[in-house]
């Protein structure tokens, strides 16, 4: 058992009222790996509360639990406990940050690099493909039991963030684990079916038009794509439909790097994407984000596309052999 576990375990088992928190706007990693805490936790006679500032998107409804998410904070000082997944960063945790961050012991559990440190007890593991890959050795390591629920949960976790087993950050631990978990009843079919094959013909349309602004630098070795919020309008969609968008422009043959750049009210996000050794979290980190190397992001308020798109491009271009002659 490695050091984090062995600080983390005792604090969960002292526990007895937990809340489980994870980013905002979160994808099936994060809200896959909440949900089978939630279960795991629960199955050791602690009290769990599943925080998010919103309810689970359609997108991710298909995961079991998604309807015990609890929208709001109560009182922080009704729990002895509180755990963060899949943050890199404390401001990942939403508008509720300052009231979630009085909760003691404080524990975090993540797989970014350039993680910015908070809490009281981490466990950050770059080297994890997935934060479901994580509470699942704290299952183990806990003598939990993972039920059919808490596998379905994880292996959509898991399947997700390593983009079905083709990423760098899938190792032969992923793999090893992942059958484990099939081994518990869970049909990857059924779930690759749910996160890949999902589109309703809204969704289909705003990809359609996201493509529509896909524009090729260095020599084709450099991809983005971008999004407007009137694009969501014209489609009747959200910004919770542009995930996975983003591998699209990535999937080019030539393309090395790739970068979606998105309009929200208040701010400019935007999603990198990259192969082999062209380290994208960099590049996220120099603008205020983070993530791993092949997969990175951030966002920028009160600046506009155009400004974001001139400032990125001069970044990413310095990673790429062909701006570098």
């Amino acid at each position: 058992m490695n050091q984090a576990l062995s600080e983390i375990i005792p604090v969960l088992n002292a526990a007895s009222n937990v809340l489980i928190a994870t980013h905002v706007f979160p994808d099936a990693d994060a809200l896959g790996a909440q949900l089978a805490l939630g279960n795991i936790l629960r199955s050791r006679g602690k009290g769990v509360y599943l925080y998010s500032e919103e309810p689970a998107h359609y997108i991710l409804e298909f995961l079991r639990g998604s309807d015990r998410l609890n929208i709001g904070l109560p009182g922080p000082n009704q729990f002895d406990c509180a755990v963060a997944l899949d943050c890199g960063d404390d401001v990942r945790l939403g508008k509720a940050k300052e009231e979630l961050l009085t909760i003691h012991p404080f524990v975090v559990i993540d797989h970014h690099t350039g993680h910015k440190n908070f809490g009281d007890v981490r466990w950050v593991d770059p080297g994890k493909s997935s934060t479901g890959e994580m509470v699942y050795e704290l299952a183990l390591a806990m003598g939990a039991e993972i039920d059919y629920d808490t596998a379905y949960c994880l292996y959509s976790a898991i399947v997700s963030d390593t983009g079905s087993f083709k990423y760098a950050s899938t190792t032969a631990d992923t793999l090893r684990i992942a059958g484990e978990l099939v081994a518990r009843g869970v049909k990857p079919a059924e779930i690759s079916g749910k996160i890949f094959d999902n589109f309703t013909r809204n969704r289909l349309q705003l990809l359609q038009e996201v493509l529509s602004t896909l524009t090729l630098y260095e020599e084709e070795q450099l991809a983005l794509i971008a999004v407007t919020s009137d694009l969501y309008v014209k489609t009747g969609t959200s910004a919770a439909d542009t995930e996975l968008f983003i591998n699209y422009p990535r999937s080019l043959e030539t393309v090395k790097i790739a970068a979606f750049i998105k309009e929200a009210k208040d701010y400019i996000s935007v999603s990198l994407r990259s192969k082999g050794q062209y380290d994208v979290a960099q590049v996220a980190r120099k603008f205020g984000g983070g993530g791993h190397r092949n997969a990175a992001g951030f966002k920028l308020p009160g600046q506009t596309m155009a400004e974001v798109r001139r400032d990125l491009l001069a970044e990413l271009r310095t990673l790429l052999p062909a701006a570098r002659k």
